[in-house]
């Protein structure tokens, strides 16, 4: 199959100068318009700062709330991931029972609003389930080794009870995508492929572990992939429970600084460069899965 030459035309070099000049404008524009005083030195101070006692520099408020964003959309996802596939198991189970548990899930939570959801299990997850087995006073009377493990993979023991009601909120969530990606990837194999598998004598059990699931993962993997995308974006909503990501570092940033300005486009910057370098990511797998169905 011959690859089509993609040929830079004279009215695309009128639309991308017109561009760039709709850009430059609206940027004098805003430079003379706003009586706002621009402060960009002040923002670097926010990423590191020395710390005497251990005699070293350490992340400071934007550094910590992007490493718990990064964390947050990790845990997020690696859960979600274990939910929608067992959920999309269920969608295409031929258990009347199973299938109306999976589609009862999915319909509840993707017509229900995320910040509904948030807090409906910060202050039932949060504040009675996890009270009740004493999870933060676990972490809390643990060893020196103990709590900095999950401070350093999860949150802070003090803050602990809200990363994990915002983690089980956020993986719910996403959960529901990932269940219809995985019973998109099933229902994509063939009928022939069922049927030959059943000619051998499998079980529903072994057509899907043998024959099924290793071809729908090649097409699940990059649809996948590009959730964990949406996760990192969709984590900025957890803020609203005081967890200490990107967004809500920002908000409390701005609040002390009145740094508007610089500091959402720093944070803009950040998500940016965190998401465009998951997209690159994302491209390269699905070219690999298509050099490798080819």
């Amino acid at each position: 199959m011959l690859k089509q030459k993609t040929k830079f035309t004279a009215t695309d070099l009128v639309l991308s100068l017109l561009l760039l000049s709709a850009v430059i404008y609206a940027g004098y524009k805003i430079h003379i318009g706003f009586s706002y005083k621009w402060n960009w030195g002040a923002i670097p101070q926010y990423f590191l700062r020395y710390d005497a006692e251990i005699n070293s520099w350490v992340p400071n408020i934007l550094l910590q709330g992007f490493f718990t964003t990064i964390r947050l959309s990790i845990w997020a996802t690696l859960f979600a991931t274990l939910i929608g596939t067992v959920m999309g198991l269920f969608r295409v189970s031929h258990s009347l029972f199973k299938r109306l548990i999976g589609g009862t899930y999915v319909e509840l939570i993707r017509n229900l609003p995320p910040l509904v959801i948030i807090f409906i299990f910060y202050f039932f997850v949060g504040d009675q389930i996890l009270s009740l087995f004493g999870v933060e006073e676990f972490i809390r009377n643990s060893s020196e080794g103990t709590q900095a493990f999950f401070e350093v993979f999860f949150a802070p023991p003090a803050l602990f009870t809200a990363f994990l009601s915002a983690l089980i909120t956020l993986s719910l969530f996403e959960g529901a995508y990932i269940t219809e990606i995985v019973r998109a990837g099933i229902q994509s194999i063939e009928k022939g492929q069922w049927e030959a598998s059943a000619a051998l004598g499998f079980t529903r059990w072994q057509q899907m572990r043998y024959v099924v699931l290793p071809q729908a993962v090649q097409r699940i993997l990059p649809p996948l992939a590009g959730q964990f995308i949406s996760t990192i974006k969709d984590s900025a909503i957890v803020s609203v429970i005081s967890i200490q990501e990107l967004t809500f570092q920002a908000m409390e940033l701005m609040s002390s600084t009145y740094l508007t300005f610089e500091i959402w486009i720093t944070i803009t910057v950040m998500y940016l460069m965190l998401t465009l370098t998951c997209s690159l990511a994302v491209e390269r797998l699905e070219v690999y899965m298509r050099k490798n169905s080819a």
